[in-house]
């Protein structure tokens, strides 16, 4: 689906809306303003989410991108399609060449130094590249957040890791850069999802063994599933189930059926779904009870 294009305050008078009206369908919530002075129409905001309005917003600040700056941060991730979470969507981020940078109410900028790589074209947009956006949320979001976006960057690319050394060695006299340095360490872009993501994390938290991601397990008919997690040894498999994994009454049968395979193969299943990473030593919990079952057998 194809984003709205924001209108400006300027374009509706060139094309002949007087401020009168302007104000009036602001008013009669007919026009939604983004920003003072720039607007969506109200069929068209009914439809977005706060990524894709971010979206439109990033991209108006984009057509006035002069030589040397453009989107970064969390607005690069947003164009670069990397999953954002929890972050806060309400400023439009810039980087340029320049030792300094500014915070305004819709636009933070920020100084930078550019290296080769670190800008890519996104439909015409300047954005940081993928490496190069991975680090720099690292550098400012807390390590879930953090690791989220960096996981699915380098699911989308997977030579960004390739160059993630590098763009961290460049950064190195940088605000936040340690902290950068140990989310690199933990991303793999094998997980599949948000969830999948802090579920990981959680884990190194509760002090379970590393698993296997995305783990082909072939049943005794031969068919073959793919695991979110896997522990060969002691034999669990584990699976996050996000809000519309199984959409409909077919997907809960099949998936029934994949336990039903999985389990007959001898090894334990143990699920968890978004509340549970809020409580997550519970989830650790019945991961050693299934450790403990499958260890009496």
């Amino acid at each position: 689906m194809t984003d709205p294009i924001a209108v400006t305050r300027q374009d509706l008078l060139t094309q002949g809306v007087p401020d009168d009206r302007i104000r009036a369908a602001l008013r009669a919530g007919d026009l939604v303003a983004l920003k003072p002075g720039v607007y969506l129409r109200r069929t068209d905001v009914a439809s977005l989410d706060d990524v894709s309005r971010h979206r439109v917003l990033a991209r108006h600040f984009a057509a006035a991108l002069r030589p040397g700056e453009a989107l970064s941060h969390v607005s690069a991730a947003v164009l670069l399609g990397l999953d954002v979470w929890n972050v806060d969507l309400r400023r439009v981020h810039v980087s340029r060449a320049s030792a300094s940078g500014r915070r305004a109410t819709y636009l933070h900028v920020h100084g930078t130094d550019w290296r080769d790589g670190d800008v890519v074209a996104v439909d015409g947009v300047h954005v940081t590249s993928v490496a190069r956006t991975i680090v720099d949320l690292a550098r400012s979001l807390p390590l879930d957040e953090a690791v989220v976006a960096g996981d699915s960057g380098l699911r989308a690319e997977p030579s960004a890791r390739e160059r993630l050394p590098d763009v961290l060695t460049a950064a190195r006299h940088r605000t936040g850069v340690s902290r950068a340095a140990a989310a690199v360490r933990l991303l793999d872009g094998r997980s599949e999802s948000v969830g999948e993501s802090l579920s990981r994390l959680r884990m190194t938290r509760c002090g379970l063994p590393r698993p296997e991601l995305q783990h082909e397990v072939v049943a005794r008919d031969g068919r073959r599933y793919r695991v979110d997690f896997f522990w060969e040894t002691p034999g669990v498999v584990g699976e996050f189930d996000g809000a519309g994994k199984y959409s409909d009454r077919r997907d809960l049968v099949a998936e029934k059926h994949r336990e039903d395979a999985l389990r007959d193969l001898g090894l334990e299943v143990v699920r968890w779904t978004w509340a549970d990473l809020e409580r997550f030593d519970l989830v650790a919990e019945r991961f050693a009870r299934a450790v403990a079952r499958k260890s009496k057998r």
